[in-house]
């Protein structure tokens, strides 16, 4: 893996950022800690550095590029101005990635993917859509800061003004931001109000200088980005979701049209009744469960942890794993690992009810 710098390593450093490889790239994990970001972030109003995701353009007719057939919702009943969350499938129904995708114009998309999966998906798209399709990587020439929390929309207003009260959950337009038009979204991962900006990787020092001139606006690492979405049950790439889950595994059915087709569609037809299923569980202690933690139903192996922490707002250990469809909600399961054993309890998503995202 050749690790890069983003345009804002020198900038994390600067702030005393503890940094680690993440998708190719060196991010921030942490500045003040984790703990302490996160409270901020329920609170106030955190700035992420997430320049390592990957973002493609495409400008094409959505059914007739075979766009709309890559991914598992129906990229036809989406407004200009609107995004809209889902799958990219193999044949086998297996996710290659989750992602977002953007409607600019009638024929003009954005697609914000992993950053770990940014090749492979390139790859995917070119080789399934139609020969002659206008596609552009645009991931190195483009910055994302995600401002997240329930002042995020006052610091926002502070550098675009009172238009950014006209973005509902799920939209995004154009804004005027150091003398270019960037896009910024609603969307987010963390259960409060938030917002991604997307500008040119040679404004984006700039712009996050800005952003934490506001008293409300702290810096966040990955650490807390971690923690904040798992509270949500909000399931990460390459852990909870992979080639070897499906949607439905996932419980994710919600993100898959099965009116439309799409590839990896016929495989999901087979497999309408997971074997497994994602579920969620609450520890009895601040004891944190972790990836590979073995899930266990009195005496027999019934699964496997895929995402595990001490959650700050409960002040408990939560987690997420695949396990056998008997464990449902209110079940008592045992983790394990090696001589650890954690009691706890399966329990619905999310773990944080008190959000401001949809507010």
């Amino acid at each position: 893996m050749n690790l890069g710098k983003t345009p804002l390593t020198d900038e994390h450093q600067r702030l005393g950022a503890k940094l680690a490889p993440f998708g190719g790239w060196l991010m921030p994990i942490q500045y003040s800690g984790i703990i302490a970001e996160h409270a901020w972030t329920r609170a106030e109003a955190s700035v992420f550095d997430i320049c390592h995701m990957g973002e493609f353009m495409i400008r094409a007719d959505a059914l007739k590029s075979g766009l709309d057939r890559i991914v598992t919702f129906d990229l036809t009943t989406l407004k200009i101005g609107g995004c809209r969350y889902g799958f990219m499938l193999n044949d086998a129904g297996g996710i290659m990635d989750d992602l977002v995708v953007y409607r600019i114009a009638d024929s003009h998309w954005m697609v914000v993917v992993n950053a770990a999966t940014i090749d492979s998906d390139e790859a995917h798209f070119r080789k399934h859509l139609s020969p002659g399709t206008d596609f552009k990587n645009v991931s190195s020439a483009l910055g994302k800061l995600d401002l997240q929390g329930p002042r995020s929309l006052d610091a926002l207003k502070a550098i675009v003004g009172p238009e950014a009260t006209r973005l509902d959950y799920y939209t995004f337009g154009h804004f005027s931001v150091l003398g270019e038009q960037i896009i910024i979204s609603r969307t987010g991962y963390t259960g409060e109000l938030g917002y991604e900006l997307y500008i040119s990787a040679d404004k984006v020092k700039e712009l996050w200088d800005k952003l934490l001139t506001d008293a409300r606006v702290k810096p966040a690492g990955l650490g807390a980005r971690d923690t904040l979405r798992l509270e949500m049950s909000y399931p990460l790439y390459g852990q909870d979701l992979t080639t070897d889950t499906t949607p439905l595994e996932a419980g994710k059915s919600k993100f898959v049209n099965m009116k439309k087709e799409f590839i990896g569609k016929a495989a999901l037809l087979n497999k309408s009744k997971p074997a497994r299923n994602l579920i969620n569980f609450t520890a009895d202690s601040r004891r944190a469960p972790r990836h590979n933690y073995r899930i266990f139903s009195g005496s027999k192996d019934v699964g496997i942890v895929t995402s595990g922490s001490f959650s700050p707002s409960l002040l408990c250990g939560i987690g997420m794993g695949y396990a056998d469809p008997i464990c449902v909600s209110g079940s008592r399961i045992m983790l394990k690992a090696s001589d650890i054993e954690i009691p706890a309890t399966v329990t619905e998503g999310p773990f944080y009810k008190k959000g401001t995202a949809k507010l």
